[in-house]
């Protein structure tokens, strides 16, 4: 099956109305109280997770799993267990492709004319010889998909993200993205279709394909996790900032050599220290 990024259920429909009522109706409800000022250490890791409304997100957070244990997960896991992979595959490919107007505008509005014109030719290539779009007969001609949204834009443009924000029932966001999905939505082209049922269909279809594509992911890191909440709040940080640098990677150290096992490892603590040459 094609990957998809994780949480990425920018474009559903309804989602808008949901983030404005949060950016609107948080207020200081809940909000973290900042470290002491002679506390540098408390002050810069408070800022760094950038959570002021902890205390309420966690609460929301927590509706939000129960709400996916016992609804969304089951529902993800008949899809993704009795549906076969190349129907899955055709129904991923089909909501990417309608995703592209809006992909469009956005690549263009970052000044990104390559990738406006890949988009447009994707979508062109794929809505027609491609079935609709259920097959990606551009990826196949090396004609790569990138996905961007109106959060995307507003960092190229260079606007702080905010707080981080949960929204009720759909997860990870901040101040920034709530706001990215609210302009999406009056842009997209398809929102302003008289057949509601079609953006209907489409935004449940969306909420369980990405769940179901992203299935074991999500149930390994609960698993794992020390905290559920911290991780799932990490992991969202980590992929917006790949999704805004488009998979460029920072310029990090390189890592010391690491032995391979605890022979080699025995090997190095026996072995004399070297000279520096001269």
């Amino acid at each position: 099956m094609q990957p998809t990024r994780t949480f990425d259920l920018r474009r559903a429909p309804a989602r808008a109305l949901i983030a404005l009522l949060c950016l609107t109706g948080l207020g200081p409800v809940g909000c973290a109280t900042s470290p002491p000022a002679d506390d540098p250490e408390a002050l810069e890791s408070f800022r760094q997770t950038n959570d002021p409304l902890e205390p309420l997100n966690r609460v929301v957070f927590a509706v939000n799993v129960e709400t996916d244990r016992y609804i969304l997960k089951p529902v993800a896991y008949v899809y993704k267990e009795a549906v076969p992979e190349p129907v899955q595959d055709a129904i991923g490919n089909f909501l990417q492709n309608l995703s592209s107007p809006a992909v469009f505008l956005n690549a263009a509005l970052q000044g990104d004319a390559d990738h406006a014109g890949a988009t447009l030719l994707r979508f062109a290539i794929n809505s027609t010889v491609g079935l609709a779009g259920t097959v990606d007969i551009a990826g196949e001609m090396g004609i790569v998909r990138r996905d961007e949204d109106f959060g995307q834009t507003l960092a190229v443009w260079g606007a702080d993200e905010g707080p981080y924000i949960v929204l009720p029932f759909l997860g990870p966001s901040n101040a920034r993205d709530a706001l990215g999905i609210a302009v999406d939505y009056f842009a997209d082209p398809w929102t302003y279709l008289r057949y509601e049922k079609f953006n209907y269909s489409r935004f449940g279809a969306e909420i369980v394909d990405a769940r179901a594509r992203n299935f074991d992911l999500l149930n390994d890191l609960e698993k794992t996790s020390i905290d559920y909440y911290a991780a799932v709040r990490s992991l969202y940080r980590q992929d917006r900032r790949d999704a805004i640098a488009n998979g460029a990677e920072a310029a990090l150290p390189p890592l010391p050599d690491i032995p391979d096992d605890e022979e080699d490892l025995e090997d190095e603590e026996r072995e004399p220290a070297r000279r520096p040459a001269k």
